[in-house]
């Protein structure tokens, strides 16, 4: 494959500026004059900083082995930030042509500039430099169980009797869903199902709503091509799996095992934004929806759940758009995490805009002394990381309610990324991705 010579020089320099380079949207554009986001952004854009929009991209593949190497992305010239709001940036750039409204914008600082270093004084003595010792990561005191890997990337979870009891359920990133019987430490196929490669596949649920004793399997999913989101309901019949429904909802399980509930929303609501949630229930033939109400505040069900984290009162819990784990108390009361957990691999690109669905939210324990348990996932170090979902590893924080804030109780360090989590009777389920693209099944038991 040829390479023209000025992708080659991005390569090369794009180790130059990883460190202070970070990604927002276009979402509006007078001439020389461009309007960026930068509400999701973990670092602040100062006056002065450089922008360049992503005008191409092109997948970079060994033509003898056909390993994907990853993306090559090209640049319009850069531009100026000339002023900076709360949430969004105005930058200059001459002789801009007229870019795509969500287009996106690749953020540089300058370096930080170091001062010139100070003659030190003469010592009388000086102490022999002790060798620095490696800070130890945390080792988590939860007991945990980790499968052998599978050839796909799993992108959603869940767990339920399908076929027969104490099964997984996976899909992957190509739209295969998987029904796993684990045995040891390693997972078998029992049954798989595709879904149809114009589709992009968004997240999976196992729900038994018609009560029959085996689980549904609710696959959610985004057709480009009609600019709409459904869902497939599949069923177990001598052992294959059959669509026997199709959903006009986004579909996702709340809770653990044996209380898991499947709740449903009307997607596209406000713009690129779904409507509240309600339970879904299965009655005469058809599954429907009752009267339970689930006020999401316009998130996705991915990221959000509800529970009692104190006592006589249900909390909402939610992803911010910044990352930030909140719940909504009683008397009007909130708290957040301090830390920022979540990245957002599993995105859609609908319309002009990034769909994100954050890694779901678990909680379990008694009532008004809930845990709850979040993903963080650590970015790449590159200038699209941030931007298109490329990560590198991944950790589960479990957090209580301290005092008024959600609070680290205890670190997971994973080997791997996670798109989303599940819950079962006696852990939580994460399908780490691993560098090479295979998946791992984790369990981390309560």
């Amino acid at each position: 494959m040829k390479i023209k010579q000025t992708t080659l020089l991005f390569i090369l320099c794009a180790s130059a500026a990883p460190l202070w380079a970070q990604n927002a949207t276009l979402v509006k554009q007078q001439g020389p004059v461009l309007y960026m986001d930068i509400s999701a952004l973990k670092k602040p854009v100062a006056k002065g900083d450089t922008f360049k929009i992503i005008t191409g991209k092109e997948t970079l593949i060994n033509p003898k082995t056909g390993k994907n190497l990853g993306d090559i992305f090209t640049y319009s010239n850069p531009g100026t930030v000339t002023e900076v709001q709360k949430l969004y940036a105005v930058g200059n750039l001459n002789n801009a042509p007229q870019f795509a409204v969500g287009a996106e914008a690749v953020f540089e600082s300058a370096a930080p500039q170091v001062a010139p270093a100070q003659p030190a004084a003469p010592a009388a003595q000086v102490a022999p430099v002790q060798p620095a010792v490696p800070a130890k990561k945390p080792v988590s005191n939860k007991a945990q169980k980790i499968y052998e890997p599978v050839e796909q990337t799993v992108i959603n979870l869940s767990a339920g009797n399908v076929s027969a009891p104490g099964q997984f359920i996976t899909l992957s990133q190509k739209g295969v869903v998987t029904v796993w019987n684990p045995s040891g430490d390693r997972l078998t196929a029992a049954l798989q199902w595709q879904l149809p490669k114009t589709f992009t596949p968004i997240t999976l649920s196992a729900v038994d709503v018609k009560e029959t004793g085996s689980a549904q399997i609710f696959v959610t999913y985004y057709q480009p091509a009609r600019e709409q989101i459904s869902t497939a309901v599949l069923e177990n019949q001598h052992n294959t799996l059959v669509q026997t429904h199709t959903l006009p909802w986004f579909v996702k399980e709340l809770g653990c095992l044996p209380d898991k509930e499947l709740w449903a929303q009307k997607p596209f609501v406000m713009g690129a934004r779904p409507g509240s949630a309600r339970e879904v229930d299965y009655k005469h033939g058809k599954f429907v929806l009752d009267d339970d109400r689930l006020n999401t505040r316009r998130n996705w069900l991915t990221g959000v759940n509800e529970y009692e984290l104190e006592d006589d009162t249900d909390s909402f819990i939610y992803t911010a758009s910044n990352g930030a784990l909140r719940a909504e108390l009683k008397h009007k009361r909130s708290a957040e995490s301090k830390d920022i957990f979540a990245g957002a691999p599993n995105r859609v690109k609908y319309k002009q805009d990034v769909l994100k669905f954050y890694p779901s939210v678990q909680v379990y324990g008694p009532d008004g002394a809930a845990t709850l348990a979040a993903v963080e996932n650590t970015a790449k170090i590159g200038v699209l990381s941030d931007m298109f979902g490329m990560y590198q590893s991944g950790k589960i924080h479990f957090l209580n309610l301290q005092k008024g804030r959600l609070t680290i109780t205890d670190t997971v360090e994973l080997d791997g990324y996670v798109y989303d989590t599940a819950c079962t009777a006696n852990a939580v389920l994460a399908a780490e991705v691993l560098p090479d693209g295979t998946s791992a099944l984790r369990e981390i038991f309560k």
